[in-house]
């Protein structure tokens, strides 16, 4: 049977979402459906409350439905990968291998087929790959996804009733069993192959196949020879090609969501367009701001993130450190959107136009850059959608308007919209119309803030219908919150999610939470995007505990996950003096122009540069889930293996948590996962240090000097060397 085939389907469209339509997996409601939902649910229970007529015999359990005729034998369980029954798509990369399993059994002795069933969403045929049989009814197979987009796959199995024919007959031979009565059977099997063969336009298979049928009851050949001729290999690979599923079990469809390169492997630099003036105090401009994008690229990013560049509220502005009161020269902070000038497809006029913003993000791909937009779907007092959609809005007893809370954090200037509101359709659309706007202008990745504010099934519909028209958008997730939403707002759509990484410091600490993301089974369901700094979030690792904890941060972001981001300039000049009693850091640039000279003595900038070349020229970095931690025999140490799909590329990290002490211990290396072998030799080269040393076995010494450098990013080449040799790390 071939590898892989199409078989023709009925057209199916893709099934785009919008408010009033079936979104995959569940149905976005209206109010016309809740209305027919509830008469239908009212009419049945009035039914099921009528005493049944005395004579009349009612089954305790109804028959099946003729589609689910009891012909069928064949039981699928255990579908996989799958998220919550199927309820959900599982995220995937372009080129990305997915494999399948799932057992497949039915009752009795017969020889099952199954396959494996695999398409674009869109598409209208399927292709098709026989599954293999693994052990104890469980069966496999992959298939490649080579587009972005939604995919599903499906599994088809029925009772191959020639192959349990030619089964029971082999076994008959070899006993030395009379077999004329199987041979019988066996030709009216083929007579019906060959009937299955001319429908599907195989002419000469279907004459080959009627020759084989009267070959069986041939008197003129001895009985062997016509169970020779049964048992033949070719006519067994000719029957294949046709079977019989007419009464096949089809599993449901499992959805796939499969995305671009950049959702495996990303580097985000966060920065304040409006600080980056051509001086001190002065607003700066898209023009001003762009002059950075190089020096940017150099570090090694690849993503440029911004905050809302929208025109900025002055009800309730803030002041400088998030002050109450604002004076006249305070600028507030952009994620308190909308003004006079416009909201939230509107750009603030002191950082530019709209072709201004579109020379930038042109600016950027020119360095390689892709630039990521923030989208905060809340309003200033001063926001247009205020006064023109007021039922958009929860208003108080007092008839002012609620702003928003996250306790014990107060934000005066910001009004959240009321998702409760009986015109949520319309504002649904509106909200989608906010992504349409900024894709038109270039932008294909997005970091929401707060989704977790918002409804779940919003998001989910919004996505759905994004990824339909732009398979290529990708979206993070800037939800602090608690792990079920988290994790939730990955299943319905979300690229990247934030993470508690920024609170996780011990080695059991962080191993407890990486193998949570990366081994069980919200690996298929959210990609973690590891933040060491926001503007609102400065640990306080980094400002008590100097340049060492900056650096030891970025070592574990960068290469615990393939994708991280970090907020500078900040960052790399280990900016760390904060708010009394709270996360922020003080003079906040969310609410103040900063000038910031950002090649001042004792900046991260080059070795930051070098953490992303490492990133980049190795692809045990690239992925988050092939993580392998390496116990130590020091507590202040953690170590971790990544390794590429080929094995070829392996990298061990070992990093000193204790930013103040030197650190030593033996590492306890995963040489059998790795390849290494138990006893022999092996060169590693660290590649931020560049120091060299040859190693054997899984026990081996570190000593690392937070002063110096906190950590080590060893590439280990496994082929046996001579010590001397160290051409392969050049």
């Amino acid at each position: 049977m071939p590898r892989s085939r199409k078989t023709a389907q009925p057209a199916r469209p893709l099934e785009t979402p919008v408010p009033t339509a079936e979104v995959r997996g569940h149905s976005a409601p209206t109010l016309k459906q809740e209305k027919i939902e509830r008469k239908a649910a009212k009419a049945e229970k009035k039914a099921s409350s009528k005493k049944a007529e005395p004579g009349l015999a009612t089954p305790l359990v109804a028959l099946p439905p003729a589609e689910l005729t009891g012909r069928r034998r064949i039981v699928i369980e255990h579908v996989a990968p799958a998220i919550d029954g199927g309820e959900f798509p599982v995220k995937r990369i372009v080129g990305d291998t997915v494999e399948v399993t799932a057992a497949v059994f039915g009752d009795g002795h017969d020889q099952i087929r199954a396959l494996l069933r695999h398409r674009p969403a869109q598409a209208n045929a399927w292709d098709e790959i026989p599954l293999e049989f693994k052990e104890n009814d469980q069966w496999g197979a992959r298939f490649a996804v080579v587009a972005e987009g939604f995919h599903e796959f499906q599994i088809e199995a029925w009772m191959d009733h020639f192959e349990s024919w030619r089964h029971g007959l082999q076994k008959k031979v070899e006993g030395g069993a009379e077999v004329h009565v199987e041979l019988l059977a066996g030709r009216e099997l083929l007579r019906e192959t060959a009937q299955r063969a001319a429908t599907a336009g195989g002419a000469a298979d279907a004459k080959a196949l009627e020759g084989a049928a009267e070959s069986l009851v041939d008197v003129n050949r001895s009985e062997r020879e016509r169970a020779e001729l049964a048992l033949n290999p070719g006519l067994q690979l000719l029957a294949e090609r046709y079977p019989d599923r007419s009464l096949a079990t089809r599993s449901q469809a499992y959805p796939l969501l499969v995305e671009r390169e950049k959702a495996r492997c990303s580097a985000w630099y966060e920065f304040f367009p409006r600080s980056w003036g051509e001086q001190p105090g002065e607003h700066g401009t898209f023009q001003t701001a762009a002059r950075i994008l190089p020096e940017i690229a150099r570090l090694g990013f690849d993503t440029v993130y911004l905050p809302p560049v929208h025109p900025i509220g002055t009800a309730h502005r803030k002041g400088k450190n998030n002050r109450l009161e604002a004076a006249p020269d305070d600028v507030g902070s952009p994620w308190a959107i909308g003004a006079a000038e416009g909201g939230h497809k509107a750009i603030h006029p002191q950082l530019g136009t709209l072709a201004d913003f579109r020379r930038f993000v042109q600016e950027a791909e020119k360095n390689g850059l892709e630039v990521a937009l923030d989208i905060a779907f809340q309003c200033s007092p001063d926001h247009p959608y205020v006064k023109e959609h007021p039922q958009w809005f929860k208003w108080r007893a007092d008839g002012t308007v609620q702003y928003a809370e996250n306790p014990p954090k107060k934000y005066q200037d910001v009004l959240p919209l009321n998702f409760e509101t009986e015109d949520w359709e319309n504002l649904w659309l509106e909200l989608r119309s906010v992504f349409e706007h900024w894709v038109e202008q270039g932008v294909k990745i997005f970091r929401v803030d707060n989704p977790h504010t918002k409804p779940l099934e919003f998001w989910r519909w919004l996505i759905a219908d994004l990824k339909a028209k732009h398979p290529d958008v990708l979206l993070l997730a800037e939800a602090f919150t608690r792990p079920h939403v988290m994790y939730r707002l990955g299943k319905v759509g979300f690229t990247w999610g934030y993470t508690y990484f920024t609170w996780r410091h011990g080695v059991e600490d962080l191993t407890a939470y990486v193998e949570e993301l990366t081994k069980t089974e919200v690996k298929d369901q959210f990609r973690p995007n590891f933040w060491p700094n926001t503007p609102d979030i400065h640990p306080p690792t980094l400002r008590y505990d100097g340049r060492p904890a900056f650096i030891t941060r970025l070592v574990l972001a960068a290469t615990l996950s393939s994708n991280y981001g970090l907020y500078g300039p900040v960052y790399e000049l280990c900016e760390a003096e904060g708010m009394e009693g709270k996360e922020e850091l003080l003079n906040n640039e969310k609410y103040e122009l900063r000038w910031w000279d950002w090649d001042r003595p004792g900046n991260l900038k080059e070795i930051m540069a070098q953490i992303n070349k490492i990133r980049r020229q190795n692809p045990a970095l690239q992925q988050t889930n092939n993580i392998l931690f390496a116990p130590t025999d020091n507590p202040a140490l953690l170590a971790y293996a990544k390794y590429s799909d080929d094995r070829q590329n392996l990298i061990l990290c070992v990093v000193n948590l204790d930013p103040r002490s030197a650190q030593a211990g033996f590492v306890n290396v995963p040489t059998g996962e790795l390849g290494l072998g138990d006893t022999a030799p092996y060169l590693v080269k660290d590649l931020l240090a560049d120091g060299r040393y040859l190693w054997r076995g899984a026990r081996n010494y570190v000593r690392l000097e937070p002063w110096v450098c906190p950590a080590h990013i060893f590439r280990i080449n496994k082929e046996q060397r001579r010590e001397e040799n160290f051409e392969y790390f050049l």
